[in-house]
């Protein structure tokens, strides 16, 4: 038996307590609002599921968007399913295949769970066509801020302008949107000088370099054979910083000072041969930008540095390392020479030109009969 199987009621009836509430929509991606509508439904509902419909031409994956949802409302049970039916909310037709798909995720759940699901009595959006989904399923029709009075935001909106709506994004969404700078070079290039500039230019959280606090603690200090393992260890916790300030950042952007593809590098150093591991990490995390930072400015001793002899060396693999994972697609790349304020002003000029535009994201599918 399909959980979409309860009697129906009109609106002004419902009751204030209903026993499975269903939220449906693309969440594309989740916003406040999706959150507001959720929140609602669980606070009026003993169980609520939510439905993430997705169609093959959208650009950010169900699963992805699924797992945003149940950060924020991890009460809720929430399911993705592939609808690429055209959207008409005046054909019957459509209508029907919409809600065959919403039954058979409903079923499915209900099976994998093996448990006794209570029917669906309610079903809560914001938009008009909750009316004619709440009659096709013969459940209560709740809706929620209709006028966006309380959150005045849309999927549109945000896909268009993320920045104009970093309020309304949770933070996981924050983290997928921003745009994300990497600076890195040889020892003594001027790598965090630079990263902390920006960071000041732009009000941004620090991301601190974690191979160096590492270095600073690591048994047997710096004199010790280095190990893979220590790596693997350096470049996971290098990814969490980066994706944390990303989270709490104000603004669609993080600058970082070094990364995994750093940390590929400095594997070869030490340990005398590429780590797959840390390599296929670094092939994950592809940032928008590489600023490399000139070897033309003297070199410093902090006690932490190999030396200078080394320095030409490590620029060298740092060219050739930007350069392959450019031409496969990766990242751009700059190298930015002069003193403190030139790089500032250039990289500046470099980050600002990336961040003109949002992030690329393919368009939903076109809606037709739509109902505010």
């Amino acid at each position: 038996m399909t959980s979409l199987a309860a009697p129906g009621s009109r609106q002004a009836e419902h009751p204030s307590r209903f026993r499975h509430g269903l939220v449906v929509g693309k969440f594309y991606p989740p916003h406040a609002g999706h959150l507001n509508l959720v929140r609602t439904a669980l606070s009026r509902s003993e169980r609520v599921t939510v439905q993430v419909l997705v169609s093959s031409q959208e650009s950010i994956p169900g699963d992805l968007r699924a797992r945003w949802i149940r950060e924020e409302v991890p009460q809720a049970r929430v399911l993705v399913g592939l609808d690429d039916e055209p959207v008409d909310y005046r054909s019957d037709r459509a209508w029907d295949a919409h809600v065959a798909i919403m039954k058979d995720l409903l079923t499915a759940a209900d099976s994998r769970e093996k448990g006794v699901v209570a029917p669906v009595d309610a079903v809560f959006t914001s938009d008009g066509y909750g009316e004619e989904l709440a009659r096709h399923v013969r459940a209560t029709w709740v809706q929620v801020d209709p006028q966006r009075q309380a959150v005045n935001v849309s999927g549109t909106a945000v896909r268009a302008d993320p920045k104009a709506y970093w309020w309304a994004l949770p933070a996981a969404v924050r983290s997928w949107f921003a745009r994300r700078v990497v600076i890195l070079g040889a020892e003594s290039t001027g790598t965090t000088t630079l990263a902390e500039d920006l960071q000041a230019h732009y009000g941004l959280p620090l991301v601190p370099e974690f191979g160096r606090e590492w270095s600073e603690t690591r048994p047997g200090g710096l004199a010790a054979p280095w190990h893979t393992a220590e790596f693997d260890l350096v470049a996971r916790e290098q990814a969490r910083l980066e994706d944390e300030a990303a989270r709490t950042s104000s603004l669609p952007l993080v600058v970082c000072d070094t990364d995994v593809l750093a940390t590929t590098l400095w594997h070869e150093r030490y340990v005398g041969r590429p780590s797959p591991s840390v390599q296929a990490l670094a092939a994950s995390r592809v940032p928008d930008l590489y600023l490399l930072t000139g070897d033309e400015i003297p070199f410093v001793q902090d006690g932490m540095r190999d030396g200078e002899h080394i320095r030409r060396s490590m620029q060298v693999a740092f060219r050739s390392a930007l350069n392959a994972q450019a031409e496969s697609g990766g990242a751009q790349w700059v190298e930015l020479r002069g003193n403190r304020d030139a790089r500032l002003a250039a990289a500046v000029d470099l980050i600002d030109e990336v961040c003109a535009l949002p992030r690329a994201i393919t368009a939903p599918m076109p809606q037709a009969g739509v109902r505010s």
